[in-house]
């Protein structure tokens, strides 16, 4: 019996746009992922200019925007993973922004 093994690559970016219900993400190979921006309770609640604020990691293997100390990786987009900040730490994060 054989096994197929796939060779996996890195995920990667080339495009981002964020409204105020989404975050969608071109892919280099063409795929184009939405996701509701309640996922990632950070960007939910920031300012269009802190959304605005962003760079990219490891050339498109990831999203941060500094100004809400927020990391998305295309991985776990393409998995379909929302952000796993616990409900403690994003009750913090939000009283810090008052």
């Amino acid at each position: 019996m054989s096994t197929l093994i796939a060779e996996l690559r890195p995920v990667t970016a080339e495009k981002v746009r964020i409204t105020n219900e989404s975050l969608t993400v071109e892919l280099t190979d063409g795929r184009i992922l939405s996701v509701p921006l309640a996922w990632f309770p950070r960007l939910q609640h920031a300012r269009a200019k802190e959304r605005a604020n962003w760079r990219w990691i490891s050339k498109g293997e990831g999203i941060h925007w500094p100004d809400l100390d927020e990391d998305i990786s295309m991985e776990n987009l393409v998995l379909g993973q929302a952000s796993g900040e616990s409900q403690a730490s994003f009750k913090r994060w939000l009283q810090q922004r008052k």
